[in-house]
């Protein structure tokens, strides 16, 4: 029986190392020259208002030029990049798209460039559920799927499967937050049953701890790994963030329903040795033992709130606003102890009671919530996902003073800790 083949290649010349990246693990084979193929990145947030550090969040454009160029000079013509980033991070004069040069690879290139948010969705039964994919996405003759090599703090690790989450319309990325038998990790894995994957490319320039945001650390990786087997791929990458298949719920469930081996060793792969290039990247941000916050809340002495911890229902909208919501209740501290205040968010979080106010963090925390008898008194936090602004006005009317120039500075910080460092070059996100 043949191994599958994976390829694990050194980031030097961006272009030079996606095509070894890509002849060593025979790529393009099974490719046919009039094929629809669609180019899939990883695009999970920007911001064109505050500072933000791509590094290990995006796909690095260098390496979508790359891909791009090895697939024309081979000859393939019908190319299409796509993806469904978040409503909320496009500009009114500048698509995200421009901001990081895919307009040059079309004027080069002549590949199309679609925001799948902009087009049809269509519905696909998945057995016990259905998802909302991206039409362009389903009329593809194959994929070629190029994540970033990233933890996830839901998901352990984010790679070529979890990338492929993209192509959902928002109700559907939304329902995969779900609870039971509907959780993150059951639901997820299944949309590449449906799809044409030909080629996993893991970009690696860069490496994130605690993604899969840019609140995270990032790391100069230095690393492509590719397949044309994509649960291979995610197997290999999953090793090099230091994780064994079978410790990523994902893939260990993947292996069991689709019967693929979880040992490293039933893979070939060519190129860089595997051992040398394993460190493990942490995945999840440390709280408290008794679920009140981040430890460093505990740290900073601050008592009084209870801040339960999200899980997987917390869907990516309020997960981008997660963060800013911490920094603002942060700066609500002067070293008074908060007046005994909970807050819970997500599709599955209950008020405890024995709080005197009771903060329902989004739409779904808000509605799972109503009517709870053990809810003395509740601050609503409305939305889908919840506005920062509209947060900081109805804390300040309870009496929770925030100072939103603090969540500002902190944005400054995350930028800043990579300012002026060699091994992050902005450069990586031009054509």
């Amino acid at each position: 029986m043949t191994k599958p083949l994976v390829s694990l290649v050194k980031f030097q010349d961006p272009y030079e190392s996606v095509k070894s990246a890509i002849e060593l693990c025979d790529g393009l084979a099974g490719l046919k020259k009039d094929d629809k193929i669609l180019i899939k990145p990883n695009i999970v947030s920007w911001d064109f208002d505050l500072p933000f550090p791509p590094y290990g969040v995006v796909t690095t454009s260098v390496v979508m030029y790359a891909v791009v160029r090895v697939l024309k000079e081979a000859g393939f013509d019908d190319l299409t990049i796509g993806e469904a980033p978040l409503p909320n991070i496009q500009a009114k004069d500048k698509s995200i798209y421009e901001a990081i040069g895919y307009d040059q690879l079309a004027e080069r290139y002549g590949v199309q460039v679609v925001d799948f948010n902009r087009e049809k969705f269509e519905e696909v039964d998945f057995g016990p559920f259905k998802l909302s994919l991206a039409q362009r996405v389903l009329e593809a003759d194959k994929i070629i799927n190029v994540p970033v090599l990233k933890t996830h703090n839901q998901a352990k690790v984010s790679l070529g499967i979890k990338n492929l989450k993209g192509v959902l319309n928002r109700k559907s990325k939304m329902f995969c937050h779900g609870t039971g038998e509907f959780d993150l990790l059951q639901t997820f894995p299944r949309i590449i049953e449906k799809l044409p994957v030909a080629l996993t490319l893991i970009d690696g320039v860069y490496t994130l701890e605690k993604g899969p945001g840019p609140t995270g650390k990032a790391y100069r990786k230095n690393l492509l790994i590719a397949s044309r087997d994509a649960f291979a791929c995610d197997l290999v990458g999953a090793d090099v963030l230091g994780y064994k298949g079978e410790d990523v719920p994902y893939l260990r469930d993947f292996a069991e329903r689709a019967g693929y081996s979880l040992d490293i060793g039933d893979l070939e792969i060519a190129g860089e040795d595997l051992e040398s290039q394993r460190q493990f990247v942490d995945y999840d941000w440390e709280w408290t033992e008794d679920d009140t916050g981040p430890a460093g809340f505990k740290r900073r002495g601050i008592s009084g709130l209870a801040i339960r911890k999200y899980d997987n229902s917390l869907c990516t909208g309020c997960s981008m606003q997660y963060n800013p919501m911490l920094i603002l209740l942060s700066s609500a501290y002067k070293g008074v102890p908060f007046p005994n205040v909970e807050l819970v968010s997500g599709k599955q979080q209950m008020a405890a009671g024995g709080f005197d106010h009771t903060i329902l963090f989004g739409h779904c925390a808000v509605a799972l919530n109503r009517g709870n008898p053990r809810i003395k008194q509740v601050i609503a936090v409305k939305g889908c996902p919840p506005d920062m602004k509209q947060f900081a006005e109805i804390l300040r009317e309870e009496g929770i003073v925030v100072d939103e120039a603090e969540y500002i500075k902190y944005r400054h910080y995350i930028f800043n800790r990579y300012k002026g460092k060699e091994e992050f070059d902005l450069d990586h996100w031009t054509v």
